[in-house]
């Protein structure tokens, strides 16, 4: 048994009498890690957090917590033995129950000095003390977030499970929330799998984040090398904004449009390819005898983000300071400068 491994997925597959909804999904989460699983709506997100907490048994494969096998097609341990704990989006508190009775309703077995000293360590834990004796109904969203935390992380699980946690929030409460949730879990070292199409929510939160589209794998990593390192073009696009330019590998460069940048990558020369630029990679220079056009303008408060026609047809976007204003019409000339090129096989355009 490997310590430092507490949730194990092998080759997993799941399907609803259709097409599978998860497909060979092998991921390992470490022990105090935060995991996110990150993707579009209906990718298998929540399948497979229901995979793990037991309320679905896979067709093939195998779930492992703390080296034990839970679900397999053979064998299947109840939600109930597995020691997980799930906080749910609309977070399920019981309504006649106080926070405290509420937090202390997984620990019922435990002697009562006991179950008081962890529900009072909890409370404290997640800032909700001086609310011991309130009802759900008298507190904000925020607030029964943190008590459906406190009642989670109270019989110690061995993974802690959040399905899309700040869904229901507003986006200033989202904001903070997010940092306390951050802080409550590294404070309780807890082993945590976060569920969310967010990718902000998943870079702030986790240390490692799985993306999934369509019940496959399409990357595991730290938050930057997914944003970096795209493996696929679909993690490039997903993640961050992103245009793909046109070009082909000649002589160590990728030359296209906007102009020739160093290449280092596994693709081989005269390979026509398609090269990841994010918005803050483009410059644009207001230019009279420029060939690109400014297309549109949106103004994001803290930056503008224009749309660049170029003349081929295809489109660039750039993000620029919000106080650098350039008319929708003007000419202006594109000067690209991505730290490091990611590139792709180009994919033929519709209708080719």
């Amino acid at each position: 048994m490997n310590n430092s491994v507490a949730v194990t997925l092998r080759q997993v597959y799941k399907s609803f009498g259709g097409p599978h909804v998860i497909e060979d999904l092998s991921f390992q989460v470490g022990y105090k890690e935060v995991f996110a699983i990150l993707g579009p709506s209906g990718c298998g997100k929540t399948t497979t957090l229901r995979l793990i907490a037991g309320f679905e048994q896979p067709d093939a494969g195998e779930i492992s917590l703390n080296g034990q096998i839970v679900a397999s097609p053979s064998h299947w341990l109840p939600p109930e033995k597995r020691g997980v704990g799930i906080v749910f989006q609309d977070y399920a508190l019981f309504p006649h129950l106080s926070v405290e009775q509420n937090v202390a309703f997984g620990l019922r077995s435990f002697p009562s000095h006991q179950r008081d000293r962890i529900v009072g360590t909890m409370l404290e834990l997640v800032g909700m003390a001086q609310y011991a004796r309130r009802y759900p109904h008298e507190l904000s969203g925020g607030q029964q977030q943190r008590v459906a935390l406190a009642r989670s992380l109270a019989p110690c699980p061995v993974v802690l499970l959040l399905d899309e946690p700040f869904s229901n929030l507003d986006a200033d409460m989202r904001t903070q929330m997010r940092q306390e949730v951050q802080r409550i879990l590294k404070e309780a070292e807890t082993t945590a799998i976060l569920v969310t199409h967010d990718q902000e929510e998943a870079f702030i939160l986790a240390d490692r984040v799985a993306l999934l589209n369509a019940g496959q794998l399409e990357q595991v990593g730290t938050p930057e090398a997914i944003y970096h390192h795209p493996a696929t073009r679909f993690v490039a696009g997903f993640v961050g904004e992103a245009d793909f330019l046109d070009g082909r590998i000649t002589g160590g460069t990728v030359e296209t449009e906007v102009g020739r940048f160093p290449y280092q990558g596994p693709l081989a020369p005269d390979t026509s390819v398609s090269i990841m630029l994010r918005p803050d990679d483009v410059d644009l220079v207001p230019d009279p005898q420029g060939e690109a056009i400014v297309v549109q303008r949106h103004f994001r408060g803290s930056e503008n983000l224009y749309t660049i026609g170029l003349a081929s047809g295809q489109l660039l976007h750039s993000s620029q300071p919000s106080t650098v204003v350039v008319p929708v019409g003007q000419a202006v000339r594109v000067r690209a400068a991505p730290t490091h090129v990611v590139a792709f096989p180009q994919h033929p355009r519709p209708g080719i």
